[in-house]
């Protein structure tokens, strides 16, 4: 009697489990970004219907309420509500590090820092809201102050700009000047980023040993001695050289001079027969009298573009005393050069478009 009453009891559990799990309900809405899921139920029944909304800080797609029903087949109706974030204006200052976007979406986070040798003064950080603001502005970045530096033993210091008050802020600099004629064992200092001031040099005597030649050029109005820290001297080229660099050097804290300047060779037109196009000028190379291009000097040669039947300019530069010679230039024959002289292609119709100088490598003259 025992085992049938527990078969019947068993027997009950089942019916009612099939009878409560045949009726057909829908689960909480398929949500898309932005809405509004607070007041939504875990289990809806058939036919419950449901407003659906964006939640705070997004905007909707359409402008009358989104309403979906459960199914019988416990699935929801569909909706075509999309919700927008609202985006926060992003400062102009800070576009660029934005990679030139103008806008941030709801819930976008700006993170700020500041270079090495400022300080942030504001908060580190700025969150977009629901209402499209920001909830902090923009913090400063302010340089790091150090204090006044101090000058050299038998020296002083000559700051970039005029000082008030009794820092400096960083990226500030000065130089270091010694009595004398002494020279410091560095010249410049500098307020650094971590709030302090370049230590001062030691001032000592400093001389540069005589100063050398150059080829191709001399030494104007020197003594040829040692000489004492800043002393300078002045170079020049001989005739048809070309100085390169500074012409007056110095004699640095090292003991040693600042560089010297080269004197760079003029170049020779290397063709016998042809016409050239130089200092603004269009002459036949017999008339190129001396045959003399300076350095770093344009020289323009003619080529022949045989397809069409027409000339086109070839520019070449001299370089210490190197003028190459265009690849696609052809000197004329002496008979040609002499008799038709009119069919070389500096003295035909130029071309409508030139040849790009890639298609026309240089040659050693």
């Amino acid at each position: 009697m025992m085992a049938s009453r527990l078969a019947f009891l068993l027997l009950c559990h089942v019916v009612l489990y099939t009878a409560v799990t045949s009726v057909k309900v829908c689960g909480r809405p398929p949500l898309t970004n932005g809405i509004d899921d607070s007041n939504l139920k875990r289990v809806y029944e058939v036919g419950e219907e449901v407003t659906i909304t964006c939640g705070q800080g997004y905007l909707p797609s359409t402008a009358t309420p989104q309403r979906i029903s459960c199914t019988a087949t416990g699935e929801w109706t569909q909706s075509n509500l999309a919700c927008s974030p609202k985006m926060c204006p992003i400062p102009r200052a800070l576009q660029p590090l934005a990679m030139g976007k103008t806008e941030a979406p709801f819930k976008s986070v700006l993170n700020f820092t500041c270079d090495d040798g400022y300080v942030l003064q504001g908060p580190s950080e700025s969150r977009c809201l629901h209402d499209g603001t920001w909830n902090n502005p923009a913090p400063l970045c302010k340089a790091v102050n150090c204090p006044l530096p101090k000058p050299p033993k038998d020296g002083r210091i000559v700051h970039d700009k005029p000082l008030t008050g009794t820092t400096t802020m960083y990226g500030q600099s000065w130089t270091y000047e010694c009595s004398p004629p002494k020279a410091p064992s560095y010249e410049r200092g500098s307020c650094m980023a971590d709030g302090s001031a370049t230590e001062p040099p030691e001032c000592r005597e400093v001389s540069c040993p005589i100063p050398a030649a150059i080829e191709n050029g001399f030494i104007t109005f020197a003594v040829m001695r040692q000489h004492g820290y800043k002393e300078k001297v002045q170079y020049a080229c001989n005739e048809h050289y070309v100085l390169e660099g500074e012409a007056e050097i110095s004699c640095q804290n090292t003991g040693n001079w600042s560089s010297k300047p080269v004197c760079r060779a003029p170049c020779t037109v290397g063709i016998k027969r042809g016409r050239i196009f130089y200092n603004a000028k269009k002459i036949w190379i017999e008339d190129l009298k001396p045959n003399r291009v300076l350095h770093r000097e344009p020289v323009v040669f003619y080529c022949l573009n045989k397809t069409e039947s027409c000339g086109y300019p070839v520019a070449s530069t001299c370089n210490d005393g190197t003028l190459p010679i265009p690849e696609c230039f052809e000197e004329p024959g002496k008979m040609t050069y002499t008799l038709r002289s009119k069919t070389l292609p500096s003295e035909i119709e130029m071309c409508d478009a030139f040849p790009s100088a890639t298609t026309n490598p240089a040659r050693p003259a």
